[in-house]
């Protein structure tokens, strides 16, 4: 949905691609960012804040019109990002600090522990305390399904309940937590709920939706280019009708606080261009893509594959129970021309959305079905481990550092948290003590050396 083409729906409109339409055709001499003047392919809606133009942090023209519609759509308060939603995940922890503040407390965040490196920046960057919480049957460091009588027991345990309970879903394996539940243990002690909900914007638009600010969520960052069809980048910061007022009073301020003075145009506009086909025909192409993935992993599982999580949009195979590592099954599609989103030694990752053709699917469930089933693979990943904490993430953050090999670090702490992405979910964080199971998580997955402080 991000190209410059005239949109074939009616029932909402476009502010922003009409604006860039009207310019682009004016043949304005461009005296202004970016250099390119608008000339080549895409560059021709690419621009900046001029005249009539809006402002992302400051709206109040087509930017804000066209964040309106989002919200109808979403039936929340809807602010853009430029940024993914890592500029929505920091902009989230900072209005918890304000309505902290506001209460004249220190900001504090109770977080399901496969969070993405973006939560770590964002707490490290405010101050903010953390502790973890993880369900008693937690086996692997992306996945945190917690369950909304974990949270009770967590809660009753506390002195202080902290500000708010922080929570990745869907995760990166596709597993979908009980936030309807756990909202309401929330609600119920007084504690906010904030979901990275990146990889389920989509979730709006099943036939039932499990979008978490329909289920009770206080605020949510979704990704529009991840399971969407935005440009990368675009994303939503999204506030719930029954959240404190001050989070979509403060939420355009929250966001400038991180976010580049100079966003992107071109991902206004596919976000832009996006409304009308959310309101209009995506549901309707989710349903029918949906059934379609169902009757394909049904095929797979008879054949033998075994699937994690329960996200429509993601097959997670769990690659050893099938023989291979996740890493062999990514290169033997691979050399069929399928690229997956992740994979590592126990899982492979395919992303699916209805832009992918019917010949496509059946492209992919033929090379997977034909890749021979051998004996399982008896080469446990490392149990789920949390490291003791020398100091708070923030404080970590602020002392000198040096990289040493993994044999070396056995009892120093840890400087910085730079996981790659994907999946960007953290073994060990910034300020906990490395220890022997870490060091072997680390081995595992790759590691040969790490931050440390000095």
């Amino acid at each position: 949905m991000s190209n410059n083409k005239k949109s074939p729906y009616k029932s909402i409109n476009t502010p922003i691609c009409d604006f860039l339409d009207s310019y682009t055709a004016a043949g304005t001499i461009r005296l202004h960012m970016p250099g390119h003047k608008g000339k080549g392919d895409a560059e021709s809606s690419d621009i900046t804040e001029i005249y009539g133009a809006d402002s992302l942090y400051e709206a109040n023209g087509i930017i804000a019109e066209s964040e309106k519609n989002a919200g109808e759509i979403f039936g929340a308060h809807t602010f853009y990002s430029c940024e993914g939603s890592s500029l929505s995940i920091r902009a989230m922890l900072r209005l918890i600090c304000i309505y902290a503040y506001e209460k004249n407390e220190k900001p504090t965040v109770l977080a399901a522990r496969n969070v993405h490196k973006s939560f770590i920046s964002a707490v490290a960057l405010q101050n903010i305390d953390v502790n973890w919480i993880v369900p008693n049957s937690q086996e692997n460091y992306l996945t945190c399904k917690l369950n909304s009588q974990d949270v009770i027991n967590h809660f009753s345990s506390l002195e202080k309940l902290p500000t708010a309970l922080y929570l990745t879903s869907p995760d990166y394996l596709g597993n979908v937590t009980d936030i309807k539940g756990i909202a309401e243990v929330c609600h119920k002690y007084g504690v906010l709920l904030i979901v990275d909900n990146a990889h389920g914007a989509y979730l709006k638009f099943l036939d039932k939706s499990i979008h978490p600010i329909d289920l009770g969520a206080d605020m949510c960052a979704d990704s529009a280019h991840k399971t969407l069809n935005a440009l990368t980048g675009a994303g939503y910061l999204h506030v719930s009708k029954h959240a404190p007022e001050i989070f979509s009073q403060k939420a355009k301020d929250a966001l400038a606080l991180f976010g580049s003075t100079s966003p992107s145009y071109l991902i206004l506009q596919s976000l832009d261009k996006l409304n009308p086909y959310l309101k209009e025909e995506y549901q309707s192409n989710l349903s029918a893509f949906c059934d379609k993935l169902h009757t394909i992993k049904s095929a797979l599982e008879s054949s033998g594959y075994v699937f994690l999580g329960d996200e429509p949009l993601k097959f997670t195979i769990d690659a050893k129970k099938y023989g291979y590592y996740g890493i062999e099954l990514a290169q033997i599609l691979r050399k069929e021309n399928i690229e997956t989103e992740f994979a590592d030694k126990d899982y492979l990752t395919a992303m699916f959305t209805p832009q992918i053709s019917d010949e496509e699917l059946e492209k992919v469930k033929n090379v997977l079905m034909s890749i021979p089933q051998k004996e399982p693979i008896i080469d446990l990943s490392p149990h789920f481990h949390l490291p003791k904490v020398a100091m708070p993430v923030y404080e970590a953050y602020r002392k000198p550092s040096e990289a040493v090999a993994l044999r070396e670090a056995i009892g120093r702490t840890v400087a910085e948290t730079n996981e790659g992405c994907p999946p960007a979910v953290p073994i060990i964080v910034a300020g906990e003590i490395i220890d022997e199971n870490a060091v072997k998580t680390l081995e595992y997955y790759g590691k040969s050396e790490i931050s440390v402080i000095k």
